[in-house]
């Protein structure tokens, strides 16, 4: 469970209105990845080594590679969709019909824990059963590295920071 008091937030909901035609992707793209993955157009070792490059990418990287804005643009727009999205949607029925920032919210979940942790989590179960504000707590649970527990994880799955929406705050604000 959270280990902060999850609420709806009037920044969330704005994220949510300005996202409107362009959906779930989009919202989970520039609202919660790009702001917590950070870029780096370098790879380099994330928190747990792991070669990564871009908005937190970890497939295909090599050691010394470099890439544009326009090339972690691109990398980021397809991966998105193809690796995060288009799974979910195979492992939680109705997926895409849910509101966009409970999608936005697991489709984030997912590029950072991947798609199997996040289409077998507690959040998953409970989505299916549509307990959608309980899917959205459940999803804080993924807030460790290396086995530890890591602030900005818990800022990231729970109700951000002075700059950034978290994903359950993004999550229940538009339920």
């Amino acid at each position: 469970m959270p280990v902060n008091k999850i609420q709806s937030s009037r920044r969330a909901r704005t994220a949510i209105a300005g996202a409107g035609a362009a959906g779930a992707v989009a919202l989970a793209s520039v609202v919660l990845i790009q702001p917590w993955e950070g870029r780096s157009l370098i790879a380099y070792r994330d928190i747990v080594g792991v070669l990564t490059i871009c908005d937190g990418d970890t497939a295909n990287v090599r050691p010394g590679m470099k890439v544009t804005a326009a090339e972690c643009d691109q990398r980021l727009a397809v991966r998105v969709r193809r690796d995060y999205f288009e799974p979910l949607k195979g492992c939680i029925f109705g997926f895409e019909k849910r509101p966009i920032s409970w999608q936005a919210s697991m489709i984030s979940l997912a590029y950072n824990v991947g798609t199997g942790a996040a289409c077998n989590s507690k959040a998953a179960r409970l989505a299916r059963l549509g307990k959608l504000r309980e899917s959205c707590e459940a999803a804080t649970a993924f807030n460790k590295a290396g086995g530890k527990t890591v602030s900005g994880l818990v800022k990231r799955r729970e109700m951000g920071d002075a700059t950034r929406i978290g994903e359950a705050e993004l999550c229940v604000s538009g339920l």
